[in-house]
């Protein structure tokens, strides 16, 4: 059967015709790849949510949350389970096992939620499930601002802008936060009430009642059916204060007697500020599946044709994922083009044939681009994880056919072989070396595709991309490489333009020089083996102890342009107060950060929270990284300084959180180190968390140190004297409703306007303005059609109570959160960690560091897992292709010698060991045994023809080490690039670079003497010790 080499160079119009089609099925693929910032991964993890308003936090846990985590308890493949109760609002977050098929799941806990709808309270809504999914967050926020109404405002923006923006192909959503909602308030006069001994939810029901349209059913009316309907709803609102709530005495009592009733708007409890300017915040949200860089250009080509059709506003993008996407992506693509011209210089100057080096160059372009035809068939995007993938894969990919052109020039000057002769001899006698290399160098990566992690599917895409690429580069070496060799390159001759001539001299010089220092060197440790070992053994424990020393994180740190100051008041500050205090920031963030692109702050967290009014965001949107003198960092420590200490305010300055940990909902939302304290008590917890505050303030790196918001707010308590309202027919639910009513309104129905359905709101007029004694008075509805007065039967006490709840696997927890600056994260955890020690926990409470580090750990966790079984399959691999268990031994030699020059690069640029750079670690396993079966296999074929073992791996070495130290260069310097992480998104991946270059480095080195000597001692060729041959 006709060999692959002997097919290609025998068919050369049809080996160039299936390049061809590889060629134009990769165009095609990458044209329609859809671009993203990371590989789409849906997070096992579900939340349900149910509202009950104006419930407190802690009803909302007894009522509401517990009986929610109590029905799902049980759910199959449950790993962790964490609430939230606030007031209104409990919201319960699953986290499953990533082998656990989410939609199942969902089915499953939708299924036990629907069991147990009869045990939540009567008025609470029905729960809400949703999946979390990176598609999910929003890929662009809008800024708007006018001058005009704000209902008019609101009313534009529900009805046309958000409506055009929603119409946009791609986009799911766009959700609006600022100017409150358009409703009509029904304020009642409380004397006049009162006066008429009116209950307030009478007035409510009655209006409900009046304001509705009903069927009536049909009559016959001669030859015809006709429809009776009953037309109810009010049409105006002078109809609504015309309404009838009661007649006394024969007299009618009309609505707008006993209040006034207005179109307005809700009461605001945020506020948003574009550029200093009073506006509205929008967030776009886009399609799962959808091309995010397409739709965020759709939605910037509306945005420019909204502002001309509507002079009277103002819209301005303040942050868009698909800029930074853009600059990250491009990034990696000039490195990965950079590092194709270094990998083609590298192989100029060692071949000094620019024909040779142009043949060897084409692995490059046909391994990228039927890659890309591959990963469309996958489903992938390009993303920094694939786009990395091919850029760490450009030096691997003309590994093969180096190994083949120098093999196929090696037997035209050692043989005489003919053009054709030579390159199909030459290509069949390296088949199993270069099959063998690309095996194991795919075997790595075997692990990660049973990786659970999130580590694993998050690096899942950039493995098998990579892998992809391998395979494709090993076809074309034994294909596209042997023909063009015997048509394209031929013999060796001295090159003709000047130029070349002093390039392939002075190449040929430097070689000459480097390969007789090899032979001295490599003679000299075949003499002394002992101390070769020993010493190479000293300086892999001397590695080892200084890969102990590194400074560790979960991912490396990203500079994505965007600075946050939070500013939080003691709960109950009102909103006022709160905005005071944001305008004091705004303006030094005017005067520290000039080069700002924008600055939208948000006052208030919305809803009936007694914290509500007491937080502050300002979120300062940066140049790009090159477009600026200054880091984010460094932005925020001067911020950080010139900002100091605003009364009774505690403000924090932080750096965008990482895109890693926002897409896929990774640790705190705003901190680096999150410490999690379970118990039951709130009093032990509060005081656990202050001790634990003073006792870390002190590490160095923390900052922005503050404790979660479940402390208490001062509050008023309606206390009901049960015994009192038995006797006079008052039940709990009447009383609740009516101070509900009075204070925060109830729903009176809606009012229907050109199609808009407005809420009605019942309320007494300047609600907040209402003396606890004014409430007392008020009538409550008793049996037998009677009306008692608030005070006989209740009281209003002086009180507190939690601002919220969290629960993690229904245990109270209170979190301390801080930032990191200066240090890595595993060292300021270890200084944490030794902290916390030394405090006394009482019994049946825990103390927990999570977050950011937790996932770090089980990323570690995950990582060397694969690390362990990448080992075995490598050897595995080796072990079937030797058909021998010592041989693949030898070549593994070559692991532990890589990790001296990880360590001593990754030390040297000051680099920490995380994902990246541990992953980096991981792909040197299979890369760097690649040169070591080199020599191995070629001392094995010299052995079988009669040499020595001392004889045949010294020949191995000079036959290999032309293409073993161009292999390692074509790697090293296509990986410059990428390792030094200029601009935004390459520094995610200069970690993995690095580790990579620094341990190819050391590895190539070492290798070409430690494996010969190595090698001699398995075949017991070693001298003995007095210096005689053994």
């Amino acid at each position: 059967m006709m060999s692959l080499p002997a097919f290609s160079v025998a068919r050369p119009v049809a080996t160039s015709m299936i390049m061809a089609i590889a060629l134009l099925l990769g165009a095609v693929g990458l044209s329609r790849l859809p671009v993203d910032l990371l590989p789409s991964i849906e997070t096992p993890s579900l939340t349900i949510s149910v509202d009950y308003e104006n419930a407190a936090p802690e009803t909302m846990e007894e009522l509401v949350t517990r009986r929610v985590e109590q029905a799902v308890a049980a759910t199959p493949g449950l790993e962790e389970m964490e609430s939230t109760s606030v007031e209104g609002t409990a919201d319960v977050t699953l986290r499953f096992g990533w082998d656990v098929d989410i939609d199942a799941a969902a089915n499953d806990v939708r299924d036990r939620l629907f069991s147990e709808l009869d045990e939540l309270p009567e008025n609470a809504s029905r729960p809400r499930l949703r999946k979390f999914d990176t598609a999910d967050l929003p890929l662009m926020g809008l800024g708007l601002a006018s001058s005009i109404d704000p209902i008019e405002l609101r009313r534009l923006i529900d009805n046309q802008l958000s409506y055009r923006l929603q119409q946009i192909p791609g986009v799911a959503a766009v959700d609006i936060w600022g100017e409150p909602e358009r409703e009509i308030q029904i304020n009642l006069d409380i004397d006049r009430v009162r006066s008429l001994n009116l209950s307030l939810t009478d007035i409510r029901d009655t209006l409900a009642a009046a304001n509705r349209n009903l069927p009536a059913g049909s009559i016959e009316i001669g030859n015809q059916e006709l429809v009776l309907r009953t037309p109810g709803r009010f049409s105006d609102l002078d109809d609504l204060r015309r309404a009838v709530v009661l007649v006394r005495d024969g007299t009618p009592i009309t609505l707008g007697e006993l209040a006034t009733v207005r179109d307005t708007q809700q009461r605001a409890d945020r506020l948003v500020r574009i550029g200093g300017e009073r506006g509205v915040r929008m967030g776009v949200r886009k399609q799962s599946g959808a091309n995010t860089v397409e739709v965020a250009e759709r939605v910037t080509r509306e945005v420019a044709e909204l502002n001309r059709e509507f002079p009277q506003v103002r819209i301005t993008p303040f942050f868009n994922t698909a800029d930074y996407i853009n600059r990250s992506i491009a990034n990696v693509s000039r490195a990965l083009l950079y590092g194709s011209v270094l990998a083609f210089v590298v192989l100029l100057v060692f071949l000094g044939h620019l024909r040779a080096a142009a043949a060897v160059s084409v692995a490059i372009p046909v391994s990228l681009v039927a890659t890309f035809a591959l990963m469309y068939g996958f489903g992938y995007t390009i993303n920094l994880m694939t786009l990395g993938g091919l850029a760490l894969g450009v030096g691997l990919m003309v590994d093969s056919a180096i190994v083949v052109l120098e093999n196929i020039q090696r037997r035209r000057m050692e043989l005489g072989e003919s053009d054709h002769v030579s390159a199909v001899a030459g290509s069949n006698e390296i088949v199993g070396p270069i099959v063998a290399s690309t095996l194991t160098t795919l075997a790595i990566f075997i692990p990660m595709l049973f990786a659970r992690e999130l580590t694993g599917q998050l690096f899942r895409e950039l493995a098998i991309v990579v892998a992809l690429a391998l395979a494709c580069s090993l076809v074309v070496a034994l294909t596209i490489m042997p023909m063009l060799t015997a048509r394209f390159v031929g013999t060796r001759r001295a090159p003709q333009g000047a130029t070349m001539r002093r390039l392939a001299t002075t190449g040929a010089q430097v070689y000459d020089r480097v390969d007789t220092s090899y032979r001295r060197l490599l003679e000299r440790a075949l003499a002394a083996p002992r101390r070769v070992i020993a010493a190479a053994v000293v300086a892999t424990l001397l590695a080892l102890i200084g890969f102990t020393q590194l400074g560790t994180e979960f991912m490396p740190a990203t500079d994505e342009g965007e600075v946050r100051v939070g500013l939080e008041m003691p709960p109950g500050t009102r909103l006022e107060l709160m905005d005071d205090q944001a305008r004091k920031a705004e303006a030094v963030v005017r005067r520290i950060v000039p080069e700002a692109v924008s600055v939208v702050t948000t006052v208030g967290s919305g809803g009936y929270r007694a914290d509500a009014g007491a937080e502050a965001d300002i979120r300062i949107e940066l140049p790009s990284a090159g477009a600026r003198a200054r880091t984010s960092q460094q932005v925020a420590a001067d911020l950080r300084a010139a900002i100091g200490n605003l009364a009774e305010t505690e403000v924090r300055v932080r750096v965008r959180q990482p895109f890693f940990f926002r897409m896929l909902d990774v640790g705190s939302a705003d901190e680096s180190l999150e410490i999690e304290i379970r118990g039951y008590d709130f009093g032990v917890l509060q005081g656990l968390s202050k001790r634990i505050q003073q006792r870390i303030a002190s590490v160095d790196g923390i900052t922005d140190l503050r404790a979660s918001r479940e402390g208490t707010a001062p509050q008023r308590d309606v206390i009901i004297d049960r015994a009192a309202a038995a006797d006079r027919g008052v039940t709990v639910e009447a009383i609740g409703q009516t101070v509900e009513t009075a204070i925060a309104g109830t729903n009176a129905g809606y009012f229907l306007d050109d199609g808009d359905e407005v809420r009605v709101r019942v309320q007494l007029d300047n609600p907040r303005q209402v003396t606890p004694d004014q409430i007392l008075d008020l009538p409550v509805p008793a049996g037998d059609d009677r009306r008692v007065r608030l005070g006989d039967v209740a009281r209003i006490v002086q009180a507190t109570g939690p601002i919220e709840i969290d629960r993690r696997n229904q245990q109270r927890l209170v979190s301390v959160n801080a930032n990191i600056a200066g240090r890595d994260l595993g060292s300021v955890v270890e200084d944490v960690q030794a902290t916390l020690d030394d405090i006394a926990i009482p019994a049946n409470y825990d103390v927990q560091l999570v977050g950011e580090y937790e996932a770090q750990q089980a990323a570690f966790r995950e990582i060397g897992v694969n690390v362990a079984l990448a080992l075995l399959l490598v050897y595995m691999v080796m072990a079937c292709l030797y058909e021998s268990l010592i041989d693949p031994l030898i070549v593994m030699v070559t692991v532990p010698l890589a990790l001296i020059g990880v360590v001593a690069t990754l030390i040297l640029t000051d680099t920490t060991l995380n994902s990246q750079s541990l992953l980096g670690c991981l792909m040197l396993i299979g890369i760097v045994v690649n040169n070591a079966i080199l020599i191995v296999d070629q001392a094995n074929l010299l052995q079988h023809e009669g040499m020595s073992a001392t004889d045949a791996v010294r020949e191995a070495g000079r036959r290999r080490l032309r293409p073993i130290l161009m292999t390692a260069a074509t790697t090293i310097f296509a990986l410059v690039p990428l390792a030094i992480g200029l601009g935004e998104g390459s520094e995610s991946q200069a970690p993995l670079a690095r580790a990579v270059v620094g341990g190819m480095t050391t590895a190539t080195l070492i290798t070409l003497i430690v494996i010969p000597v190595v090698y001699t001692g398995v075949h017991r060729a070693w001298p003995n010790r007095g210096g005689t041959p053994a």
